[in-house]
């Protein structure tokens, strides 16, 4: 089938380039494990698990008998004074999965719409607490949470934020980014930093607001959307530290990290911290069906449920029409036991130690490549900048690998490639030699 077969005049494409899309389409038509078929009949090796989502691989049958069972049992319920049974047994499921008291989860349907329901649930704790003042959010220079107003507030991208203005929340504050240029090449390893990151945090943001007067900091465990940037050893610890003696809500955005990418169940397993709520999303459904959540701790339940009001009335004046939809509860049921009966979070870490040995070993002294970053499974290599054109390097680059049969994904100046959980030495190898005839042929 020929790109001219499709009527494109109707799809505007998300964070797309459409104008350039146009002109040279990629439309996938199947995928199977590891590879994605496209509409003029080439294969694609999927290294990126499509934005992050599919750590299974491509058309898992156990994924899709359960998603046909649930529709000829339940296909839908309202989510509204009733709830279904593929809600309960997902929420308990993912509950037991998370560390420490965990144990509440909220259902929405995508990451953008986590983070902003794990905002709301801060605020509307602290009012249950008599502490409604404190309604100062603090995000993080490049971070990304979604693209609701509420994440795009938190959300430090600057290319995320500049068209939106004031609409944005008003009382929210940003931390410095986490990256330090010393520590350019990270080899599945955490990077140890002579720099104060949460130094500004202390003696600056917090003053200025007055610690009494913060919700909520919200942070990724690792900065994935901006390019895979790792937090320096011992930064989330104290900024948990941090959190507690001032009363402060922490929310680890864990949309990229959760479920296997760090060979954990979490971000938070992986360095040894619990936040207050846990923002999930992607690979819970293994991507097949859209769902998101967050997982709260106990303590922010109960101080809802402790209330004067009489039983008929809500505690929590939130939801949406698909909050734990039967059919995604089945699906992120059925992707959770094909990731522990396949033993897929080890074969992660494992893997993602092959896939950090390859970048370092390829990468390193080719043009342009200024840093290279490799911890779970998901490596970076950052490229210099072309004067004047920030981000085409590193696009020209994707759409080259696409060509030639790789799919890495361009963030600003960086290539990233986080594959499948299923990936073989075979694949990476694949990924890792296109991306570097790429670089080379893009010097």
């Amino acid at each position: 089938m020929a790109f001219n077969d499709f009527n494109m005049d109707s799809h505007w494409l998300p964070f797309t380039p459409n104008r350039h899309f146009r002109k040279d389409p990629r439309i996938f038509v199947g995928a199977d494990g590891m590879i994605f078929r496209t509409h003029d009949g080439r294969e694609v090796v999927d290294g990126i698990s499509s934005l992050w989502c599919v750590g299974a691989g491509h058309n898992r049958k156990p994924i899709n008998d359960a998603i046909k069972k649930q529709l000829d049992t339940l296909d839908y319920a309202t989510a509204f004074q009733a709830s279904n049974d593929q809600a309960f047994l997902a929420a308990e499921k993912i509950a037991a999965m998370a560390p420490g008291d965990l144990n509440k989860v909220l259902f929405c349907n995508s990451g953008s719409e986590a983070a902003d329901t794990s905002l709301k649930v801060a605020l509307a704790y602290h009012r249950a607490r008599g502490e409604g003042h404190r309604n100062v959010f603090i995000g993080r220079e490049k971070g990304y949470h979604g693209v609701g107003f509420g994440g795009m507030s938190v959300g430090g991208i600057p290319a995320n934020r500049k068209a939106y203005g004031t609409a944005l929340l008003p009382r929210v504050d940003h931390m410095r980014f986490i990256h330090d240029p010393a520590n350019a090449y990270i080899h599945n390893q955490e990077p140890v930093s002579n720099e104060d990151f949460l130094a500004e945090l202390e003696n600056r943001i917090l003053p200025l607001h007055d610690p009494s007067n913060v919700a909520a900091i919200i942070v990724e465990p690792v900065a994935g959307s901006a390019g895979w940037y790792l937090p320096p050893k011992g930064y989330l610890q104290r900024l948990r530290e941090i959190c507690d003696k001032h009363g402060i809500l922490l929310i680890f955005d864990e949309v990229i990290t959760g479920f296997g990418r760090m060979g954990t169940n979490f971000g938070a397993d992986f360095y040894g911290v619990v936040p207050d709520m846990l923002n999930f999303a992607k690979c819970v459904t293994n991507g097949v069906i859209p769902m998101g959540g967050v997982i709260c701790r106990d303590k922010l339940y109960d101080a809802m449920m402790k209330t004067d009001a009489p039983e008929h009335v809500i505690e929590f004046f939130h939801g949406y029409t698909y909050s734990g939809h039967p059919v995604a509860c089945a699906a992120a049921i059925a992707t959770l036991d094909v990731y522990r009966n396949e033993g897929l979070f080890p074969r992660a870490a494992e893997m993602g130690k092959v896939l950090g040995d390859a970048f370092h070993s390829t990468f390193k002294g080719l043009p342009n490549v200024i840093g290279i970053r490799s911890l779970g499974l998901a490596a970076a290599v950052e490229l210099a900048p072309l004067a004047g054109k920030p981000g085409k390097r590193a696009y020209d680059i994707f759409v080259d690998c696409f060509k030639k049969g790789a799919l890495v994904r361009p963030a600003g100046d960086v290539v990233v490639i986080a594959p499948p959980y299923i990936v073989e030495k075979e694949h990476i190898s694949r990924l890792v030699n296109t991306l570097a005839d790429s670089i080379k042929a893009h010097a």
